[in-house]
């Protein structure tokens, strides 16, 4: 067996498909086909059963996938060692981010990382928290920008900042009373799609009944949340960092909600306990702070008194 071998088959494994795994993996589909057979060949056992669309792990495949996972976290994670060994953070930096956050930090802590590590090749994922929290522990990122807490039990957790959220109603009824969450759950509130992290805080903010009907009320970003809104289909919630960018070319009006009942979040950074790279996130966890004070900054001439 070879590291590339095992590389090889986790991407198979992940993606369920030769195409987007050799894809993934920068080499032709012929070319994977023939080092998972070798793979198998080597073994003496059939890791794979084979379909015209996909392909599924058979049983000892599935004992044996773990095992891969493990043994190239490890490999990883001896980088990992010899990048700490120099005293300075160099090399890829794999960094993944939840959507509410990453369109508007990243802008701002992407100049900061270079400015304060300038070796660092930055590679950014943007996806909801539990794949990053997927990825973080099966070894392929280093650390993520998330919505705390996470409780995994293989995760240290950095609180970095906190943030309120803000109602976005339609320009028209800028003059009317802030509603209550009870009076929310009586309106049309627009919310992200099942998933996002912030569409749960939103719900446990208005307590929403789980059979609450949502057709035609759920979005795939904030963006599509607040146009929606400047077109009168209802009213939203999004966090201060989004303000800025999504309410410049939407006819909304912006309003906070009573300070007993002012919802928001703690974001943070996470990444595995046994991760070499430690205390260089700490690092970087420092810089990813400032980089969220420099925008809270930035747009408080946005946000609503």
């Amino acid at each position: 067996m070879t590291l590339k071998q095992l590389r090889y088959f986790e991407a198979l494994t992940r993606h369920g498909h030769f195409g987007r795994a050799a894809e993934a993996c920068a080499i032709s589909q012929p070319a994977l086909s023939v080092q998972i057979k070798e793979l198998e060949e080597t073994l003496g056992v059939v890791l794979f059963e084979r379909s015209a669309r996909q392909v599924r792990l058979t049983g000892f495949g599935q004992d044996f996938a773990e095992r891969v996972r493990d043994i190239l976290r490890s490999v990883d994670e001896l980088g990992d060692m010899a990048r700490l060994a120099k005293d300075r953070m160099v090399g890829r930096l794999r960094i993944g981010v939840i959507p509410t956050v990453a369109p508007y930090l990243l802008p701002t802590l992407i100049h900061r990382l270079n400015a304060a590590h300038g070796g660092l090749d930055v590679h950014v994922r943007e996806t909801l928290t539990q794949r990053l929290i997927t990825d973080l522990l099966d070894g392929r990122l280093d650390t993520a920008i998330v919505a705390l807490p996470v409780s995994e039990p293989g995760l240290s957790e950095v609180a970095l900042f906190d943030e309120k959220f803000v109602l976005v109603r339609c320009a028209t009824d800028a003059d009317k009373p802030v509603p209550s969450p009870e009076g929310l759950r009586e309106m049309k509130l627009l919310l992200l799609e099942e998933g996002h992290c912030f569409r749960d805080q939103a719900v446990s903010f208005c307590n929403f009944r789980p059979a609450l009907p949502r057709d035609g009320l759920d979005g795939s970003s904030l963006s599509t949340l607040v146009q929606m809104v400047g077109a009168g289909i209802g009213v939203t919630i999004i966090p201060e960092m989004a303000v800025a960018v999504e309410t410049r070319s939407a006819p909304v009006s912006l309003a906070r909600f009573t300070e007993e009942e002012e919802p928001g979040r703690t974001i943070g950074m996470v990444w595995r306990k046994t991760s070499p790279l430690a205390p260089q996130l700490q690092e970087i966890a420092e810089v990813v702070r400032e980089a969220a004070e420099s925008l809270h900054q930035q747009n408080r001439h946005v946000l609503p008194a």
